[in-house]
């Protein structure tokens, strides 16, 4: 194959972008490239793979349409209190659970109605909730005729929540002492309102040092940098390496322990990893609690955990670390619904951050007294979790604060049905997909990969220079990095293959790596993508040989 069409300059200033915004480039270049080719009578043109996003294409449809026959019966609630062509009332919570009862028998054959009635029994059998409180918020909430109350999260919500986390991220094994839950919109305003607050009231300043493990989600690299924070950046690399040419993706006992350092005030990290897509390991889990309990005690934790449940036996650090920890999760890509923005934010209800606000000084409380003193007569008194939910809408905001009921109704249904035997089963199945893909890309690109039983597999990050020392030496190495920008193979793959790729340098990874979601495209499109990977590394190596 020819060289990509770009000049190396044009290269290196496209590679200064977000790798979010690099790849609509990537994008368009295969977009025009597919447009360019001859046409050729009876044959279509080559199908662009982008899998640079990590949108899953799969759905849950049984919690969907156990949420849809929720609405038939909500709306025969609402029409039970007033009929008036197409007006109707307010569902009331007396005798709400017999009349759902009789829904269900009444409509046997309703898509979904059999798995809502699932979820609805063991929902009041595990948390002992009263039928007719549970049957109502559900009903209203469906309805989406009431303001959120409380405004953080719906209460029957927080206790199902509750269960789904300790169920599938603390491994049945949760801290002692409660969570607390903010509902939000999706685990992206979870990232927002977490920064937001931790400034806000003072736990954090600009200028501040903080603690990013990487690779990792872009944005986390990102909104640091904003000029709202500057906040000064300490990476803790993963750059083990299982051998030659083969990274481990995991952090050495050196790097974690630059957490000791106790000018560092805030740790982030997604796990599993983006784009690695390893959970952490409880080695690294067990040095950070030892320096929290030692050397860094105020150190406040930020852990996205949006692709726990693809590891099996996976435990968040907030479970490890409690007091200390806030839990970031999103349903997106579990339950396939990025669409609906379903998130929560999780805090120990003792936890270090509200001690720490306990502990300003006189002057920053008086600033909190006032930002938060038309909330309350004793505003001290305001938990740093519904601090959150004030500043998410400017304080001023606060009675209409909260995630959409029929969005809380959604996260519901999803948690109950993970907690059933056809959620286990669901779980299973997507696990499998990714498993599978990655294989598929491995043996299409014929590269190795660390063996790592906590690995997700949702993403998998290569890298490319490790994989030229390993195939033809340090030689061949040498001169990628010598005549090459690093996002040159993603330029070439996108104008060439149709393929589009994300840049792992722009994780913080190593420059000349790639990542590829395993999650948005068909199973056998990821052996084409591997295949299109090995005839550009191969192009490169010729082009090395002739050089010699």
């Amino acid at each position: 194959m020819p060289k990509t069409s770009f000049t190396r300059d044009e290269i290196k200033s496209f590679a200064q972008l977000s790798p979010f915004e690099l790849k609509d480039k990537f994008i368009q270049i295969a977009t025009s490239a597919q447009a360019d080719e001859p046409g050729q009578k009876g044959k279509t043109q080559v199908q662009m793979l982008n899998a640079g996003r990590g949108n899953p294409n799969w759905t849950a449809t049984g919690p969907r349409e156990a949420f849809y026959a929720l609405g038939y019966f909500a709306l025969s609630e609402s029409r039970r209190v007033w009929t008036a062509d197409d007006l109707g009332g307010m569902p009331e919570p007396a005798g709400s659970g017999a009349r759902f009862d009789a829904f269900v028998r009444q409509h046997p054959d309703l898509p979904g109605i059999e798995l809502l009635q699932k979820c609805v029994a063991y929902a009041v059998d595990r948390f002992g909730f009263d039928k007719d409180a549970f049957v109502h918020e559900l009903t209203d909430s469906s309805i989406g005729d009431n303001y959120p109350v409380p405004d953080r999260i719906l209460p029957h919500t927080e206790r199902i929540v509750r269960g789904y986390v300790e169920d599938e991220l603390f491994d049945g094994r949760p801290p002692a002492g409660t969570m607390s839950y903010f509902a939000t919109e999706g685990g992206t305003a979870a990232m927002c309102y977490v920064f937001d607050s931790l400034v806000k009231n003072g736990i954090l300043k600009k200028g501040d040092r903080i603690a990013l493990m990487v690779p990792v989600f872009t944005p986390y690299i990102e909104i640091p940098e904003l000029d709202t924070y500057e906040f000064e950046v300490v990476p803790i690399e993963a750059s083990l390496f299982a051998e030659t040419g083969v990274r481990e993706w995991r952090y050495p006992t050196e790097e974690v322990a630059k957490l000791a350092d106790p000018s560092i005030r805030l740790l982030c990290l997604v796990n599993p990893s983006n784009p690695p897509s390893l959970a952490l390991s409880e080695r690294v889990a067990g040095q950070i609690k030892e320096i929290v309990a030692t050397s860094n005690p105020n150190l406040v934790i930020v852990t996205d955990d949006v692709y726990g449940t693809f590891v099996p036996g996976f435990r968040s650090i907030a479970a490890e670390l409690p007091h200390h920890t806030l839990l970031v999760y999103s349903y997106s890509k579990h339950y396939g619904a990025t669409g609906w923005r379903l998130g929560v934010i999780g805090l120990n209800d003792d936890n270090m951050i509200d001690r720490m606000i306990a502990e300003l000084p006189a002057a920053e409380k008086e600033r909190l007294a006032r930002r938060y003193g038309t909330l309350s007569l004793e505003p001290e008194k305001i938990r740093f979790v519904d601090r959150m939910v004030a500043d998410s809408r400017q304080v001023a905001l606060n009675h209409t604060a909260g995630l959409s009921l029929p969005q809380q109704v959604m996260m519901t249904l999803f948690s109950l049905f993970d907690m059933l035997e056809e959620g286990q089963a669901y779980k299973e199945r997507i696990r499998g997909i990714v498993r599978g893909r990655l294989d598929l890309l491995l043996e299409g690109a014929q590269m190795k990969i660390a063996e790592d039983g906590q690995r997700a597999g949702y993403y998998i990050e290569l890298d490319l220079l490790a994989e030229a020392e390993r195939v033809h030496g340090k030689d061949f190495a040498d001169f990628l990095e010598k005549n090459y920008e690093p996002v040159d193979p993603l330029f070439r793959l996108a104008e060439q293959t149709r393929v589009v790729l994300l840049n792992g340098g722009g994780f913080d990874g190593p420059q000349w790596s790639v990542r590829v979601s395993l999650a948005n495209l068909d199973d056998l499109d990821y052996l084409k993508i591997g295949h299109h990977l090995r005839a550009i590394f191969n192009d490169y190596a010729e082009e090395w040989r002739a050089a010699r």
